[in-house]
């Protein structure tokens, strides 16, 4: 095998693993022979070749077959050292801990796609907006740690990215390491088997401002919440920046120490709320207008994005990815990207993306709109100021459930179907008539769809 073919391979395990993957453990490896079937490998460290074998030698024995080598098996080992007669032919680098340079820092690539300028703000997500461009400003400390949680495709991970790009630009001179709890949990355990543990407290301890991704991850690992512990209290105590991201809040985080949980809940702690119908918009009217310049002349017809944004509700990178299939494909077929298109390209994604709206969802909604009573709801009182969002309540039922008119009747305090027949219809009147009526209805189903 030539290093040639072994280049096509590393191109392929990038695409099939994901960049930060490839640089973590696949770029370190150095080809260096194949025999009888086996290909051999040298590594950094015997941990590497253990990880990697485990975790990525199926995709590596992949790949070689299809790029046209014949391997039955790998094989890795730690790369010997320079003899000291080679070695004391050219003076030894001296690098203090002050000295370290970025690409002796434990962190994991940035994402360029990830910066401020791309980054799509709503109201769901304005106040961890706000608190990650305080943040990346550089100024003094104001809030250690920023804890950013959320659930899966919300931006949380953007947000870490644009303050680490930010603080680059415009504070070069500071060291910042962004990396994964799990990349945080194999450094240390890679630490522990070479016995380099002081190197390891050295290199963490050393930096400005540490960026830790899903904390969420090392909760149940004792040993490296130990570390992270003491890494954390290290940095607070000389007023160095944490940032730190989790898919939940700290006090929820299972499995995750009590005192990590205090000193976590001891700085900003801000939520990411789901997206709702506006950022949704918002974030694929930006998209189109990058897309537009990879696809020329593609058009996309009225009501697409607003369909999209209206359907797609489960996270923001589902919501990209539908809309990266949907450009593809036009250009492929060279069509127009209607609504039928959509509907025909999409039918998998649109079909896992449908929310089941209930009636007691509906209820409170419609209750906290109306400033009343849940009680009051499928009470027997009859003022209009219950009556009316009552009837309310009953229309988006017919309008967002399967349920049938008898089953809604007895879930409004055992009424008659022909209660809901009759507010159907008087609602369906006052949509024509009432422009009040009209918006709060609008308004309430993007609120139970989104």
């Amino acid at each position: 095998m030539t290093d040639d073919t072994w280049g096509r391979v590393c191109k392929d395990l990038e695409r099939t693993i994901g960049k930060n993957n490839f640089v973590t453990w696949i770029a370190p490896l150095e080809f260096r022979a194949l025999e009888n079937g086996v290909a051999r490998f040298g590594v950094p460290t015997n941990f590497v070749g253990e990880w990697v074998n485990r975790n990525f030698g199926d995709k590596i024995l992949e790949q070689l077959g299809r790029n046209g080598v014949a391997v039955d098996r790998l094989e890795f080992a730690v790369s010997s050292v320079k003899s000291p007669a080679n070695a004391a032919s050219r003076p030894a680098p001296v690098v203090q801990a002050d000295q370290r340079s970025d690409t002796d820092l434990p962190g994991a690539p940035l994402d360029a796609r990830f910066t401020f300028e791309t980054f799509v703000t709503g109201k769901p997500n304005e106040l961890a907006h706000a608190a990650a461009r305080r943040v990346a400003e550089g100024g003094s400390v104001t809030f250690n740690p920023l804890f950013l949680y959320g659930g899966v495709g919300l931006g949380k991970t953007h947000l870490m990215h644009a303050i680490a790009w930010e603080l680059r630009e415009r504070a070069p001179e500071k060291k910042v390491v962004y990396l994964s709890a799990e990349q945080f949990m194999y450094r240390f355990v890679q630490a522990l088997r070479e016995r380099d543990m002081m190197g390891f407290k050295s290199l963490f301890r050393s930096v400005d401002v540490l960026m830790v991704d899903d904390v969420q991850f090392i909760a149940g690992k004792d040993s490296t919440q130990e570390e992270f512990f003491h890494t954390f209290n290290a940095l607070v105590d000389q007023n160095k920046q944490i940032i730190i991201s989790a898919d939940r809040a700290p006090g929820e985080i299972k499995d995750l120490e009590d005192r990590i949980k205090s000193r976590l809940q001891c700085g900003l702690v801000v939520d990411l709320h789901p997206t709702d119908y506006e950022l949704r918009l918002g974030i694929l009217q930006q998209k189109v207008d990058m897309y537009r310049q990879q696809y020329p002349g593609l058009v996309i017809a009225d009501g697409v994005l607003e369909f999209l944004a209206h359907r797609i509700t489960t996270n923001v990178r589902v919501l990209e990815g539908a809309l990266t299939r949907l450009f593809a494909f036009a250009s492929l077929v060279g069509k127009e990207i209607t609504l039928d298109l959509a509907q025909d390209c999409l039918a998998d994604i649109l079909r896992a993306s449908e929310r089941k709206v209930t009636i007691e969802e509906i209820q409170r909604k419609v209750s906290e709109h109306y400033n009343m009573r849940l009680a009051d709801m499928v009470g027997p009182k009859r003022h209009r100021t219950i009556a009316r969002p009552r009837q309310i309540a009953m229309w988006l039922s017919k309008q967002l459930t399967q349920r049938s008119l008898p089953e809604i009747g007895r879930r409004f305090g055992g009424r008659d179907h022909t209660t809901v027949m009759h507010a159907v219809k008087r609602i369906e009147e006052l949509r024509v008539a009432d422009l009040q009526i009209a918006e709060d209805l609008e308004m309430l189903r993007r609120m139970l769809e989104g």
